[in-house]
């Protein structure tokens, strides 16, 4: 599958202003980025720009803010570090309206090779609201072309993602996508539609109703589809399994029985776990120390609860990718921040580390559990996006993508 848009590489940039959404929301701890992946990731299409000789005009969101500045999410430690790694200055504008007299001011002062970040652009407000189309027109009218390269909101229709793209087609510039986005999409859009086989996908994570139609959508296009995490327990439980005070989703039972007729009835692998590691209680802090026991998936006593896969299951899920030719790994085995109850999660990881598959890591807690336990460098690719690639692998056209240009 290729992505027919216009990339970075089918726009003249010369002399033009030039604004690129980023995905700038990075871990803060005291002002100081904590893990600066995503900034890393945006820099070969920031570099293309500066080399054609684009005024390169950035903006992203950061953290959870909905309604307005907050001082703890501002991009400027985000300027900072990319001054460092473009070996150049940024010039950032803390104007807490994102478009307003500042930053209209700071880019008609800049010069070919030059670079402006702007605020986060959630201080303006809820960007999909009303708001933004005052908002998404302000944007607009700083640039001469638009570049979307954060796939991580790519799944939102907000004025800085789908929105300024009609602004700016209607006064004649060009709206493409960058190196990142289609990195994404190749990596993600091949494996669920032309995926070299065998195709092996994990689910696992906490809850079935977020991964429902995740679920529906790759029993059509998978080989195997294993399940893990606190969403195996539903699955159990529809199989009439005593799961005791696992985490369950009763309304979501015939929904599981659903699943696992329709694999059968396709000739589809659907893998539970056949045995988990159990404890009393849920660790209270996360990473506590804490008592654990392996049992068989259809043993759990009714006085404790499965919080990661078990031995046997972990071998079952090893051996199901030594043969896989395609991985897709979306959400840990289990509570993978807990050391104790993280080695189900380990196991995955290693056995993706070891194949010679493509393997691609959706995104979410799986990326963070292969960056902390050290496996990232052995994966084909890591999604930047959680919630995006979770949208994009049940089939959803997903709105920063539509916007760009067809090539």
């Amino acid at each position: 599958m290729s992505l027919n848009k216009k990339s970075v590489d089918d726009i003249n940039v010369s002399g033009k202003r030039v604004l690129v959404r980023c995905d700038f929301n990075v871990p803060l701890k005291d002002g100081q980025i904590t893990d600066e992946t995503r900034i890393k990731a945006a820099l070969p299409t920031i570099e293309k720009l500066l080399k054609d000789g684009g005024k390169v005009i950035l903006c992203s969101h950061l953290g959870k803010v909905k309604n307005g500045p907050n001082e703890g999410e501002s991009l400027a430690p985000v300027a900072k570090r990319l001054s460092e790694k473009l070996g150049k200055e940024v010039n950032f504008v803390a104007d807490d309206n994102v478009t307003g007299e500042a930053a209209t001011a700071a880019v008609a002062a800049m010069k070919e090779g030059d670079v402006v970040l702007l605020q986060n652009t959630r201080f303006r407000g809820a960007e999909e609201t009303k708001n933004g189309e005052a908002f998404s027109k302000e944007l607009a009218d700083l640039c001469d072309a638009y570049v979307c390269d954060a796939f991580g909101s790519s799944h939102r229709a907000h004025a800085s993602v789908a929105g300024v793209t009609e602004v700016v087609r209607a006064k004649g510039g060009e709206c493409a996508v960058g190196y990142l986005m289609q990195k994404e999409i190749d990596f993600l859009g091949n494996a669920v539609e032309n995926p070299v086989r065998p195709f092996v996908a994990i689910l696992g994570g906490a809850k079935v109703a977020d991964k429902l139609n995740v679920i529906n959508n790759l029993l059509e296009k998978c080989d195997t589809l294993i399940i893990g995490g606190g969403m195996a327990f539903t699955f159990l439980k529809a199989k009439g399994y005593e799961v005791g005070n696992s985490l369950v989703d009763n309304e979501k039972l015939d929904y599981c029985k659903e699943m696992m007729e329709k694999a059968e009835k396709l000739g589809k692998k659907l893998l539970l776990p056949v045995d988990t590691t159990i404890a009393a209680s849920f660790p209270n802090p996360i990473d506590a120390n804490i008592d654990v026991q392996v049992v068989d998936a259809d043993k759990i006593p009714a006085d404790m609860e499965g919080l990661d896969i078990g031995t046997k299951t972990a071998e079952l899920y090893a051996d199901a990718v030594k043969s896989a030719k395609t991985v897709v790994w979306n959400g840990p085995m289990g509570v993978f921040e807990n050391p104790v109850l993280a080695k189900g999660t380990i196991a995955v990881a290693k056995a993706l580390a070891e194949t010679d598959a493509t393997t691609i890591i959706g995104g979410g807690d799986s990326a963070a559990a292969v960056n902390q336990l050290g496996f990232a460098d052995k994966m084909s690719h890591i999604s930047t996006g959680g919630g995006a690639s979770l949208e994009f692998l049940e089939g959803k056209v997903l709105p920063g993508v539509a916007a760009a240009d067809d090539k």
